[in-house]
């Protein structure tokens, strides 16, 4: 098959342009384009040059309206095995160009001339050209000398009877009736091939007589192939006849014998022939003259129809250059009538053929076919597109900017449509690797990778990856591509001013040239706008040479690999920016906001503000939302600089503390402060005793790098109420104060930098600082946290019980309490030992440069403790606990004090009336009511416990610390308060021989092999009988039992377990016992106690759940230590 076939294809003389010697590509164009302009040539134009030898066999050579139709084939082509069947498929004629300046032997180019031409054996006319040709060249030499060989070969095949075969012919093997039948089909072949010479001639009156001839023959002889040749031929008769007219029966003729051509194609074939050589190309050959003959919008059913059957006839052929022609014209023709997609898939089909070879001009050939489909699929690169508009529509179906609705999202990446476009660029992508085309390979996969993630896997993503950094590699430094990969690049917003660079209008009419304007502060993006701007008017921005700028940038990595941006920055087309790149780290799936910062370098507006990327994006996509202010640069301004002497932080204050503070203020700008005003803003205004103007003023001009230091006088206001709660409830943490005044300090430097400034110049604006008095009111001493502590220390098992003594109280009485004076105020039960005590710490800072003295007291009233004599109530104060400057302290409190002596029932009736209804009458307690009376009992203790503190200042105070030891007594408050329902202690029992005077035993031990006799006392703190199960339990230094089991080393007399006891209120209960410790050592006697039938008290001080649930006592432990004997 053929490219570019119509149907007057057949009436065109071949004509190869052959490069002859060295020519520049260039040049060797330039002498092409000078022949192609003569593709027609009438034959009135060479009748001067036309000889007749003998009488011409064109009988009806149109003279006059006539012409000759020449196709220049540049470099010539293979010679076709169809020539004997086609004329037209013949090279009849041959030129040489060569270059005179590269060719100056003239010899060698003959004879490379003549070497080239014996390839084509059916040439009837050569020249070479050395020159320009002019027309008249063309006309004589070639034009008249076909015309005049034409006549030759025509009277040579009709008087010899040439033998005309094609490649069917060939394959063929002819029985003797098949030899006599080809000879009687040899005459019409001849016929049919004189018809071909003539319509090559320009003459097809003389063409269609042959033609009719031949098909007369053919049909005679059942020639099929060779009748429907013929039959094309007459079609070109004819239109070349009729040329120029338009007329609907021409039309429907043409029709008629196409279908009929293509039928007798289809007849010819031959079944043993399929596999070598077919006539199957012809018939599809035919569809597509007939195709491109009809080719019409209104037309294009029949035309569709042609086309799809000439498409399932592709399957068929065996020459895949046949099928690859076949699906170029295909799509040139459903491009003509507008089928662009069906244009584009037969595209594909071509691109696929180039891909299966394997080479790189294939695949530079099916890039460059896939290049143009990708508009009908929707996937062109942005360098191809040139309306905006266009622009915005791919982008935004292609999810360019980034963001998109979810559900959006879900449905578009969803459609097949979708996968489609996919498919394309990956053949996209194939190509351009294999053709070696970096570029081309970048924005197949910058394309597929930005636009397609959501459908690609996390190894096709990585595959992409390697792709785009493939390439790359290969691109020479600073190469842009048009299409943006990863990451998504938005504008996030303009970063406001710091309080030090505000700059303000300046009115050079006033005085105070700084008031009626406020700071221009920048343009701030907001995502909660609705998507377009508030108002019609662009905001303004302004910044200054040489100062750095910054602007933030959302950067997003959609994919699942680590993403690695080398370079990304700031880029004007104006050009008076100088950017600073970066280079950022994106995890998968993950999104950052960047800083990129440039400076300004000239006065003007910034134009066109992007963010550039190279190789990734050379343009961010802008949001709708997001509007650039518009951005002007001014002249150098100064700069000050302010910070507090001795540290930029809070400035801490007493209530009515008056102190000086040191402000700096340094010029770190390029030009000096002219003009400059401070005033005050904010609450607590009159806080500023005294502001240094005068001392300001006196440095003006401050030149760049000077430094002025101002001080400031400033006096502590009286806290508030809610500032005094807070203040002691949350301590170790500084508050600054919202209140606090700050200072506005208005500058600006001169009013130009010309010292005769043009008219109409704008003046530089001025600055405004702030600096902030970040003044924190304290009250002085402060309270950090409470802390519940138990102490834990095991008693150890001794021959008789402390004995109490007595010593002084507040009130300088004596009171039966423990051996020093400060075991006044730690109450230990005698019977519970040290175990399980619990102290209250409270934790005190003191973050003021002066010393504070704590003074921390209890009360205890005459009910809670017997031993007070009977006086309401009795303060025990702690030793002052002094606190220097920046320290802490921590001061502890013995709960024992509070707790409870006897557990009765009342703590938990005392919510309980006697009119209440008769089921609440019933019940002995109620959770509610235990909860309320807990409640006050935690008041109560709160409340007598006082924490007073005194300065040097004189001034003295009571620290709030009722909300923090609620909290530390939240999950402990009944067990400080209650206390248990037995406690247990052991003793030894000894006779007045056991332990003489002589004995060096230490006190409270016993000898080892020696039978120790001893008491365990059971007291019963409630207010009822209680019935228990007592057990005595004796462990060794490893936590093993030592009386049981068969490695026991302690033996017994007595019972020490299921030891029934029956213990009266509020009395003592004894168990005697002995023990003999084979080994010497440290044990640990520990007794237990199941109580059984226990009532609401007991179970509500246990917390048991369940009315069946059995209660248990542990008692603490007792050590007792057993020496060796001598």
């Amino acid at each position: 098959m053929e490219p570019d076939v119509s149907i007057e294809t057949s009436s065109m003389i071949r004509i190869a342009i052959l490069p002859i010697g060295e020519i520049p590509h260039q040049t060797l164009r330039d002498y092409y384009s000078i022949f192609h302009h003569h593709h027609p040539i009438p034959l009135s134009s060479i009748s001067s040059f036309y000889t007749e030898e003998q009488k011409s066999p064109f009988t009806s050579l149109p003279w006059d309206t006539g012409s000759l139709r020449f196709k220049f084939i540049l470099g010539g082509s293979p010679p076709s095995p169809w020539e004997d069947f086609q004329a037209n498929r013949k090279i009849l004629a041959v030129i040489g160009v060569f270059h005179c300046p590269l060719s100056p032997d003239l010899d060698s180019v003959i004879e490379e001339f003549d070497g080239v031409c014996k390839g084509y054996a059916s040439a009837l006319v050569t020249r070479c050209f050395g020159f320009f040709p002019c027309d008249s060249q063309l006309e004589d030499e070639i034009a008249a000398s076909l015309l005049m060989e034409f006549e030759k070969y025509v009277f040579q095949a009709e008087s010899s009877g040439t033998i005309l075969k094609t490649p069917l012919d060939l394959q063929a093997s002819l029985s003797s009736e098949e030899v006599i039948q080809a000879k009687k089909r040899r005459l019409g072949r001849a016929q049919k091939t004189i018809g071909d010479y003539c319509l090559l001639a320009g003459s097809p009156v003389d063409a269609n007589a042959h033609y009719s001839t031949a098909l007369e023959l053919a049909r005679l002889t059942t020639d099929y192939f060779w009748y429907a040749g013929a039959l094309e031929g007459s079609i070109c008769a004819l239109l070349i006849d009729q040329i120029g007219q338009n007329n609907p029966a021409l039309e429907d003729e043409v029709r008629y014998r196409f279908n009929s051509v293509i039928l007798h194609y289809k007849k010819s074939f031959i079944q043993e022939n399929s596999q070598r050589v077919s006539p199957l190309s012809f018939e599809l050959e035919a569809n597509l003259k007939l195709a491109r003959y009809l080719c019409r919008r209104e037309l294009s059913k029949d035309i569709v129809e042609l086309l799809t059957s000439a498409a399932d006839g592709a399957k068929s052929l065996i020459d895949a250059t046949d099928r690859l022609v076949l699906y170029v014209e295909i799509a040139r023709l459903f491009g003509t009538l507008g089928y662009h997609r069906k244009a584009a898939f037969f595209s594909r089909q071509v691109a696929q053929l180039y891909l299966q070879q394997d080479n790189r001009l294939a695949a530079i050939s099916a890039l460059q076919v896939l290049a143009l489909t990708t508009r009908a699929y929707c996937v062109q690169s942005r360098a191809s597109i040139s309306d905006n508009s266009h622009i915005n529509e791919v982008g935004s179906r292609n999810a360019d900017s980034g963001k998109m609705h979810h559900r959006s999202v879900v449905s578009f990446f969803e459609s097949q449509w979708s996968m489609l476009q996919m498919v394309v660029l990956r053949e996209i992508l194939l190509s351009a690797a294999r053709a070696g085309d970096p570029l081309a390979a970048w924005s197949a996969a910058a394309r597929l990778l930005r636009s397609y993630y959501p459908l690609i896997t996390p190894v096709g993503q990585n595959g992409l990856a390697r792709a785009l950094a493939n390439s790359s590699e290969r691109l020479p430094s600073g190469t842009r591509c048009s299409d943006p990969a990863l990451p998504f690049v938005r504008l996030y917003s303009f970063p406001q001013h710091s309080s030090q660079m505000d700059i303000v209008k300046r009115n050079p009419a006033r005085e105070d040239w700084w008031a009626g304007s406020a700071p221009s502060g920048p343009f701030i993006y907001t995502p909660f706008s609705n998507g377009q701007p508030n108002d019609s008017s662009k905001k303004e921005l302004i910044w200054i040479v040489g100062e750095p700028v910054q602007i933030l940038v959302e950067l997003a990595n959609p994919c699942g690999f680590n993403l690695k941006v080398d370079s990304i920055y700031l880029s004007v087309h104006s050009g008076n920016l100088d950017p600073f790149p970066i280079s950022i780290d994106l995890p998968p799936h993950s999104s950052k906001v960047v800083t990129l910062s440039g400076i300004p370098t000239s006065v003007g507006l910034l134009k066109d503000l992007c963010f550039s990327d190279p190789f990734r994006s050379c343009g961010s996509p802008r949001l709708k939302n997001i509007s650039v202010p518009n951005i002007s640069v001014v002249p150098p301004l100064p700069l000050l600089v302010s910070h507090v002497v001795g540290g930029d932080g809070a400035i801490i204050l007493y209530e009515g503390e008056i102190r000086d503070i040191y402000i700096s203020l340094a010029n770190a700008g390029t030009v000096p402060v002219e003009q400059a005003n401070i005033s005050l803003s904010g609450k607590n205004q009159d806080s500023v005793l005294s502001i240094p103007y005068e001392t300001l003023k006196s440095v003006l001009p401050l030149k760049p790098g000077a430094e002025v230091i101002l001080p400031v006088t400033l006096k502590a206001w009286k806290l508030r109420l809610v500032d005094l709660d807070n203040a002691s409830g949350i301590m170790g943490r500084q508050l600054k104060d919202s209140s606090s005044p700050s200072l506005l300090i208005h500058y600006a430097g001169p009013f130009t930098d010309f010292e005769d400034p043009p008219k109409g110049s704008v003046v530089p604006p001025g600055r405004r600082l702030v600096v902030p008095l970040n003044i924190c009111i304290l009250q002085g001493l402060s309270f950090v946290k409470a802390h519940l502590l138990s102490m834990e220390i095991p008693a150890h098992v001794g021959e008789n019980l402390p004995k109490p003594v007595y010593v002084e109280n507040s009130a300088g009485k004596e009171t039966n309490v423990s051996e020093t004076k400060m075991d006044g105020l730690v109450k230990i039960d005698l019977f519970r030992g040290s175990w399980g005590l619990r102290f209250l710490e409270l934790e005190l800072s003191n973050p003021t440069d002066v010393v504070f003295e704590i003074n921390l007291s209890v009360q205890l009233d005459s009910t809670d403790d017997k031993l007070s004599l009977g006086q309401d109530a009795a303060e025990y104060g702690y030793p002052k606990t002094r606190i220097d400057r920046d320290n802490s302290a921590r001061v502890v409190i013995p709960l024992e004090h509070f707790k409870l002596p006897i557990l009765d029932g009342s703590f938990f009736m005392k919510d309980f009336k006697p009119d209440e209804a008769a089921d609440s009458r019933n019940s002995s307690f109620s959770e509610k009511s235990a909860r309320a009376e807990l409640k006050a009992s935690v008041n109560n203790l709160i409340s007598r416990i006082k924490v007073r503190w005194q300065s040097g200042r004189g001034s003295s105070g009571e620290l709030n610390i009722k909300d923090a030891i609620k909290a530390a007594l939240k999950t402990s408050a009944m067990d400080v308060l209650l206390p248990d329902p037995l406690t247990f202690d052991f003793r030894l029992v000894r006779n007045n021989l056991s332990h003489g005077s002589n004995d060096s035993r230490p006190k409270g031990s016993v000898l080892a092999h020696n039978m120790s006799p001893m008491e365990v006392l059971v007291r019963n703190n409630s207010m009822d009988m209680i019935r228990m199960s007592l057990s005595i339990t004796c462990r060794d230094v490893a936590g093993e039992n030592c009386v049981e089991g068969t490695k026991a080393t302690v033996l017994w007399s007595g019972v020490l377990n299921g030891i029934a006891i029956e213990a009266p209120p509020l009395q003592e209960s004894k168990h005697s016992f002995s023990l003999y410790f084979l080994v010497p050592g440290e044990y640990t006697l520990v007794a237990a106690a199941v109580i059984e039938d226990a009532n609401d008290i007991l179970r509500a001080r246990a917390k048991t759940g369940s009315p069946d649930e059995p209660i248990f006592c542990r008692g603490p432990p007792f050590h007792v230590h057993v020496i060796g004997t001598a």
